[in-house]
């Protein structure tokens, strides 16, 4: 992980999903073929194949897995299917998609060979629970936070660095990822120089009037 991530979350947003996630997915496989920078789509179930298909060049992640293998599982979302739909990797215990440690533990034993797994974390503590179990990153996001006008760069940078120097005490391969609340290039920039190895978001472009003018800003500020 020698670029710095980038990963957008289109969640359900009017403007992120169906014909506009196409839309959107257009943007950022454009804007990710200009910068030195891996910019990360986690989209809808229901859209992954087609923006997989379309959309090539761009990395796009599953929003959420269940810990099933194969067999009769009904409406759940199976690793191994995800990963044939073009899902290069997941994010996992969102704050709008919790689930517990043992579930977390399940989910990423089932994680095909070459998918990207990013557990999100509420707090150091779980942070530091989840690195033991090996994912590919973690994701600190102060729930309160989430969807908000204030980054959590701004907010709370202790406890990015402190994440940071609690995953990496368990597990040093784990990356860490800042989320919550982060707008624009100048949170980005500030959560590398944190220790991170990028930024996840989602309002601050899928609510965007000009998400391209916001995806540029957010790419560019990384070479400031």
């Amino acid at each position: 992980m020698t670029k710095p991530i980038i990963c957008v979350n289109f969640k359900i947003h009017s403007n992120a999903f169906g014909e506009k996630a196409s839309e959107l997915a257009s943007i950022m496989s454009k804007i990710s073929k200009e910068f030195d920078i891996r910019l990360v789509a986690a989209v809808s179930a229901f859209d992954l194949s087609s923006i997989t298909s379309n959309f090539p060049d761009l990395e796009v992640w599953s929003q959420h897995l269940d810990p099933i293998g194969i067999g009769s599982f009904t409406g759940s979302l199976q690793p191994e299917n995800a990963f044939y739909h073009g899902a290069r990797g997941t994010l996992l215990n969102h704050a709008e998609k919790k689930i517990s440690l043992d579930q977390i533990k399940n989910t990423l034993s089932l994680i095909p060979e070459g998918m990207v797994s990013c557990v999100c974390a509420a707090d150091v503590n779980q942070a530091k629970a989840i690195a033991a179990f090996n994912p590919t990153m973690i994701a600190v996001e102060p729930p309160e936070l989430i969807g908000g006008d204030i980054s959590v760069t701004t907010a709370d940078p202790e406890i990015i660095k402190n994440t940071v120097d609690a995953v990496k005490s368990v597990n040093p391969n784990v990356g860490v990822l800042t989320g919550a609340g982060i707008k624009n290039g100048v949170d980005v920039e500030m959560a590398i120089k944190l220790g991170t190895v990028g930024v996840l978001l989602a309002s601050g472009v899928t609510k965007a009037e000009n998400p391209e003018e916001v995806l540029r800003d957010l790419c560019s500020s990384v070479f400031n």
